[in-house]
């Protein structure tokens, strides 16, 4: 996990400073909100969208590893949830069952397995 700021003005132009202390309470400002203008995967918004979604088929069952650096999230399966969830990653820990919402911590990883039971359309989301 990463956070870049790329400062712009109320035009949508990109913001150049003299001097990085120019930049200070701008940058500070936009740092404490953590509030994201786009989301990237891999460096390409809408890398897991459209054609480029990750597909599965009923009956296939998926692994998803979720790791963060610094911040806790709780992660979810919209349409689905977490059959199986190591919270703590560790695989030789009996699993979680049945959640609907688990808690990764910040610089920890978590894993969950989950079976489709019926096509659409499955989000995956963390807050």
């Amino acid at each position: 996990e990463q956070d870049f700021y790329v400062p712009r003005d109320k035009d949508g132009n990109f913001i150049k400073y003299a001097s990085c202390g120019d930049a200070y309470a701008d940058m500070l400002a936009v740092m404490k909100t953590l509030t994201p203008t786009h989301v990237v995967f891999n460096g390409a918004a809408g890398a897991l969208t459209g054609d480029n979604a990750l597909k599965a088929n009923v009956g296939e069952t998926v692994l998803v590893i979720h790791s963060v650096a610094n911040r806790d999230t709780r992660p979810h399966l919209i349409g689905g949830h977490g059959d199986y969830v190591w919270e703590r990653g560790k695989f030789a820990n009996a699993p979680l069952t049945d959640l609907e919402t688990w808690h990764v911590a910040g610089g920890s990883a978590a894993a969950a397995l989950y079976t489709f039971r019926q096509p659409g359309v499955y989000a995956y989301v963390n807050h």
